[in-house]
Formats: C-alpha cells, sequence, structure tokens
C-alpha cells in the first residue's frame, strides 16, 4: 500500500473510532449523562464528547493495529497452510467462540449467573461478522468470507482483552462497538483505497 493511501486509511479510522465511540459512549453511559443534556451544562458535556474522543483515537488505533497484524498473519498462514488454511481459520472461530462463552462465564460469574448470560454477546458478534463477511466476499470474491469472518470474529476479541479482563460491562460495551465498527470499516474500504480486490 502506498504511504499516501495508508495515511487515508488511518486518518479516516481515527474519524470512524472517534464517531462511533462519541455516539455509543452517550448511549452505554445515557443514565450517568442525561443530567448534562438535561441541565444543558454545554462545558461539561463538551469534555465528555472530548473524552469519547481520545477514547475512540485509542480503540481506532487498537483496531488498525489489529488488522495490519491479520493481513501479515493471513499472508503467512496461505503461503505456510496453502489449502488448509481456511478450515484452519475455521477451526480458530469456533474454539475462540467456545472460549468467549465458557471462560468468562467460568472466570466471572456470580452464583446467581448462568451460562446463558455469556452466550448472547458471542453470537451477536458472529452474526455481525457474518454480515460483514457476506458483504466482503460480495466485494472482492467468495475467498475472501471466511478471512472476513475470522477477522471480525476472532481479531476483534483478541482486541477486546483489555475489557474483557476488566469486565466491567460498560467499558465491554464501549470499547466493543467502536472495535467492530472500525475493523468493518477498514475490511470494507480496503479495496476502495487500493483500487484492488483482495
Amino acid at each position: 500500500m502506498k504511504s499516501r493511501n495508508w495515511v487515508r486509511l488511518f486518518l479516516s479510522t481515527l474519524l470512524v473510532g472517534a464517531i462511533s465511540t462519541i455516539f455509543f459512549g452517550f448511549a452505554v453511559k445515557w443514565s450517568e449523562y442525561k443530567e448534562l443534556f438535561l441541565a444543558a451544562d454545554v462545558i461539561e458535556i463538551l469534555l465528555v464528547i472530548f473524552w469519547f474522543i481520545g477514547a475512540g483515537f485509542i480503540f481506532s488505533i487498537i483496531s488498525q493495529m489489529g488488522f495490519f497484524a491479520y493481513l501479515t498473519v493471513h499472508r503467512f498462514g496461505r503461503g505456510l497452510f496453502k489449502g488448509a488454511w481456511a478450515p484452519a481459520q475455521i477451526v480458530l472461530i469456533a474454539f475462540v467462540f467456545f472460549d468467549l462463552i465458557y471462560f468468562r462465564f467460568k472466570v466471572f460469574a456470580t452464583e446467581s449467573e448462568t451460562i446463558s448470560s455469556y452466550v448472547w454477546i458471542p453470537i451477536l458478534m458472529l452474526v455481525f461478522a457474518l454480515i460483514i463477511a457476506y458483504f466482503k466476499s460480495k466485494q472482492t470474491n467468495n475467498k475472501a468470507f471466511i478471512p472476513a469472518v475470522f477477522f471480525m470474529f476472532v481479531v476483534s476479541v483478541i482486541e477486546w482483552m483489555p475489557a474483557i479482563r476488566v469486565n466491567d460491562t460498560s467499558w465491554l460495551y464501549l470499547m466493543i462497538y467502536p472495535l467492530l465498527i472500525c475493523n468493518a470499516y477498514q475490511l470494507l474500504i480496503l479495496p476502495k483505497i487500493t483500487n484492488q480486490k483482495s
């Protein structure tokens, strides 16, 4: 990728991260910030927005690091495993899906919680990954479907690990939405920026 295209992708993804974090930040923590809007406290609202922008930049950079790491791993995997790389990715997707449910439940569940409360987030993430992968395959070719699901699900979970370890509900939601949006944006916009099908 030319440096000009990389800068364009970097800056546009930063913007996507900032905007999505502002939106979901207020949505996730609405009960906390509702009073600011009711009181029309413009200064405090702006300070919160600036904080969300900073967090969004961080989430965006994490997303971009994950994306370029994935591109490297994907190229390495295709070269090393050849035709077995696609099945290997399916196995890894299933493994991460299971881990995200079972180990979070084992580590963080209280006595009153059941495993069902830890199932729906991984399911929604996988459904979102499948949807984005469908559009990616339509945009490029059918071979892009499994790698796209792998990136959108497995890599997103890896990027999400700081919030998973803290296990604070607001941070879990605040981080995952911008990450998924930034990852989807990069995946779908890259061929348009480089003017090639990949």
